[in-house]
């Protein structure tokens, strides 16, 4: 018994120790990188370098005398600074630049409709490019309506990949070609759910399903990595019958490996790339023509450019469509649009799958003919009645609460004190209501929408709130975003 015991806590200890040389490890690391990110601002400080290349923290690189900005796939969420100190990338670099006296070029093929929006009314110039580089013609894109492809398939039977993207995936191969397969969900499966009851494995912390991942054998949530196996049973009705729905990157790769045996395949997500250096290895691999086929979340959809890609499939493109936020059209034609982009990049024609269950929407279609205007005009359409940008400002007040009537309450205060401050021909107040999210790691979220022409009267709204903010109970938690990104 004292062995066990002895071994026991040994184990302990070494498990302790390693957490602790990988702390160790990271800790390193992150100073290292520290110490680069200060030795590379003191270069640009000096004037050793004349150049500042990076994300959206490059705008504050200390350039003297600077001659332009240039902010390239300016429609990019990731330009929106989202935790602490709230900022959008575009609307800092037109400060500067406005303060440098020098140009500010915004580079796009799908403009946020904003900056479309601030060309048309003659705010900005705009200059397009009317061909590819070298004049290369742009991917012919097929649609494949997957309502019709499942109805020929046998029952029971989950369609990954269509009879016709399965066919140009073995022709690509056939001919020495690389193929790119997008989808932007990881996992196995989206949900397993009782076959009975209908009962869905959801996180303990957010109001999220749960994903099946096979390889981990396990359902994690995607928020808080909240962590868990697989139950025996339902726990529901007790049932040991269960479905897994919906597909994700994981569930596209062994469907690819059944199909294609002989074909080299890697996949790129965040769970494959947790490991450092992953992303430069793969990526290297397929730009040295090592690999057939790659499949990938977003991280593979934008600015790669890979001569030997010939195909690019998507395997479903409405994933964000019907997300509960105004610009899910927007970001759904964007991206179906960078990531056809990666075909047909080399000196031989590329060509686009595009599986979908609504083939006629007006973010799929325009997509079809790489027509922007086309979807621009027709999401224009939509806004407009509804004052949404570009056509209106947004505000929005997000409450968090670990109980749910605390923050329902201080919603409700919130939004009262909006309506106090807007007056007449003020801001439109809309809620309190609960966030799309309802609940996340563990906080309940409210909250308000404030809508106006008016960014300053937006502001004048904004100030009232923070003094009220003020005055919430403790474990209130409060922000305010204007110009939101995140709707969810």
């Amino acid at each position: 018994m004292q062995h066990r015991q002895a071994v026991a806590e040994a184990a302990a200890q070494a498990r302790q120790d390693l957490v602790g040389e990988r702390d160790l490890g990271h800790q390193h690391e992150r100073l290292a990188s520290l110490r680069e990110r200060l030795a590379q601002w003191e270069r640009l400080r000096c004037g050793e370098m004349p150049i500042a290349v990076g994300a959206r923290s490059a705008l504050f690189a200390p350039i003297a005398n600077l001659g332009v900005i240039v902010m390239d796939e300016e429609h990019d969420a990731a330009y929106k600074s989202e935790d602490g100190f709230r900022y959008h990338a575009r609307s800092l670099a037109v400060r500067r630049a406005r303060h440098e006296s020098c140009p500010l070029v915004l580079g796009s093929a799908t403009p946020a409709l904003e900056t479309r929006f601030a060309a048309e009314r003659g705010r900005i110039r705009r200059l397009r490019l009317a061909h590819r580089i070298g004049s290369r013609p742009l991917p012919a894109v097929q649609v494949v309506d997957l309502a019709r492809e499942r109805a020929a398939q046998p029952r029971g039977r989950k369609l990954v990949l269509s009879p016709p993207l399965l066919r140009a995936l073995k022709e690509t191969l056939a001919a020495r070609g690389q193929s790119i397969l997008f989808l932007n969900r990881r996992g196995f499966s989206t949900q397993i759910a009782c076959v009975d009851c209908q009962h869905v494995a959801r996180c303990k912390n957010c109001d999220i399903a749960l994903t099946y991942h096979a390889r981990a054998h396990a359902l994690r949530c995607h928020y808080c990595d909240y962590q868990t196996p697989p139950p025996e049973r339902c726990p529901g009705c007790g049932s040991d019958k269960a479905s897994l729905l919906g597909i994700g990157t994981e569930r596209v790769e062994e469907e690819v490996r059944a199909q294609l045996p002989d074909a080299r395949v890697a996949r790129l997500d965040r769970d494959t790339t947790a490991r450092r250096g992953t992303v430069e290895s793969v990526l290297r691999q397929l730009a040295s023509g090592e690999l057939d086929v790659l499949i990938g979340t977003q991280m593979v959809a934008k600015g790669h450019d890979f001569p030997g890609v010939r195909l690019v499939g998507v395997i479903n493109a409405d994933l964000g469509l019907h997300l509960p936020d105004f610009r899910a059209a927007e970001r759904t034609f964007q991206l179906l649009t960078q990531v056809a982009g990666r075909a047909g990049r080399g000196p031989l024609p590329g060509r686009v799958i595009l599986q979908t269950w609504t083939p006629d929407h007006y973010a799929i279609r325009p997509a079809v003919s790489h027509d922007y205007e086309r979807f621009y005009a027709e999401e224009c359409k939509q806004r407009e009645p509804l004052g949404y940008p570009p056509f209106g400002r947004l505000a929005l007040v997000r409450v968090s609460a670990e109980d749910e009537a605390l923050a329902r309450e201080a919603a409700t205060r919130l939004a009262a004190a909006a309506r106090e401050a807007a007056g007449t021909g003020g801001p439109e107040v809309l809620g309190p209501a609960p966030a799309a999210i309802a609940r996340l790691r563990g906080q309940h979220r409210f909250q308000v929408l404030l809508k106006h022409g008016s960014a300053e009267r937006l502001h004048s709204v904004g100030r009232e709130l923070l003094a009220a903010a003020g005055r919430l109970p403790p474990g209130v938690r409060f922000s305010i975003d204007l110009n939101p990104l995140d709707m969810l």
